[in-house]
């Protein structure tokens, strides 16, 4: 049960970030569209505390289940390490993202954008960070390559027990586009990481927020970060899906 509130408040925060991205467009964006924005606004509605905590459980119980989830892989040996390793670095990330909401609700706040860049210098100035660094973005690029060809493949109903009917289908929209959306992401703060490699500049490596803010800058920028936004708000209705009828 826990581990659906995980699933359930990952999608709460991608709607809001989908939320965040569109008001960019608008020059409405109050703070940062990531989840350090998400994480923000819920702080900052009544009863937020008590919200940053259910998100902080929900995230670190998802975490956990993924980590044991991760030992208990059934099935061809060909696939299990992989499955493993894939569901021990989402677990990993489950885990930051909590570490990240006890700061805002112990009313503290942070900037993913900043800390990512500062991440970027500090390898840019160590022996091989360069490498380091090149090989995380060529890491985050499979990872967003990865989530479009899920969605596109529709191979993310595996992961949950379809419901029949009209329900189905609306899942299944939400799925393809919310997973292509958030590949297309993936891919944009890669090809940052990327380019602060090659340039050494760790300014260029800003995160979900510098990312998203990159589109905008585009031509046709804004209806293409709009059309973000919208991916990323059914990808948040998609994981409430999830939380309901997830595989577990």
């Amino acid at each position: 049960m826990l581990a659906r509130l995980g699933f359930a408040v990952n999608g709460l925060l991608h709607i809001l970030i989908g939320f965040l991205a569109i008001s960019v467009v608008f020059g409405a964006a109050g703070g940062s569209a990531d989840q350090s924005g998400a994480l923000a606004q819920l702080a900052a509605t009544p009863g937020g505390a008590f919200l940053l905590w259910t998100v902080v459980v929900g995230l670190f119980a998802l975490g956990l289940w993924l980590l044991i989830s991760a030992f208990l892989v059934h099935g061809d040996p060909k696939h299990k390490w992989g499955q493993r390793a894939a569901n021990i670095g989402k677990a990993a990330a489950y885990f930051f993202l909590a570490a990240t909401s006890v700061t805002f609700a112990q009313g503290g706040a942070t900037s993913s954008a900043s800390s990512t860049s500062d991440a970027s210098a500090k390898l840019l100035s160590s022996p091989g960070g360069v490498f380091i660094l090149f090989v995380a973005g060529l890491l985050v690029l499979a990872i967003g390559g990865y989530f479009v060809y899920k969605g596109a493949a529709k191979k993310f109903t595996a992961d949950l027990a379809m419901p029949s009917g009209p329900a189905g289908q609306a899942v299944i929209t939400l799925g393809v586009v919310g997973y292509i959306a958030k590949g297309i992401v993936l891919g944009v703060v890669a090809v940052l990481i990327l380019v602060a490699a090659l340039t050494l500049d760790p300014s260029k490596s800003s995160g979900l927020d510098g990312s998203l803010k990159t589109l905008a800058g585009l031509p046709f920028g804004s209806i293409i970060l709009v059309a973000i936004g919208i991916g990323l708000i059914a990808y948040g209705v998609y994981c409430f899906a999830r939380a309901w009828r997830a595989r577990l």
